[in-house]
């Protein structure tokens, strides 16, 4: 019952027929070792436990696993380096074209105000947007107190800084 709701439980060795005695007093003085003794006694065949051969077989599926995948690594790395060997050898491209990065939400509503010469109202900012009213005058507070927009008349803003 122990074992039942601490999984996954695997058989570590099995030994000769013993009573439930003797087997309580091998497991307490298994138990009373280090882990580094306690492994090297049960794969040592002290005992009269033994590794299972199922184990052994896992052990041997996870070895052979593991040197598929580091040749495949070999060879993955060694085409890298193939690659950047030929890719120095070909004749330069144009230079690339510079991406912009993405307008903030705040960016777009700032070049809005900032194009208007009587100012923008909120409503008109949703319409231009297309963000939600909340948004809008959560921007617009914001940027209220930092002083980069001021507001003119009722609702209307005016960019209080220069804002590119």
């Amino acid at each position: 019952m122990y074992t039942k709701s601490r999984r996954p439980v695997g058989l570590v060795g099995i030994g000769p027929e013993m009573t439930k005695s003797e087997a309580l007093k091998l497991e307490y003085s298994i138990k009373q070792l280090p882990a580094d003794k306690k492994i090297a006694a049960l794969t040592r065949n002290e005992n009269g436990m033994t590794i299972s051969k199922r184990d052994l077989q896992a052990l041997n599926k996870s070895v052979k696993a593991l040197e598929k995948k580091m040749e495949k690594l070999i060879k993955d790395l060694d085409e890298g380096e193939k690659a950047k060997t030929t890719k120095k050898a070909l004749p330069k491209k144009a230079p690339a074209k510079k991406r912009t990065a993405k307008l903030t939400a705040t960016d777009k509503v700032l070049r809005i105000i900032n194009r208007s010469k009587k100012g923008v109202d909120a409503p008109n900012l949703v319409k231009k947007t297309g963000f939600n009213d909340k948004k809008i005058q959560n921007i617009l507070f914001r940027n209220n107190k930092l002083g980069r927009i001021k507001r003119v008349d009722r609702g209307k803003y005016v960019v209080g800084k220069r804002v590119h």
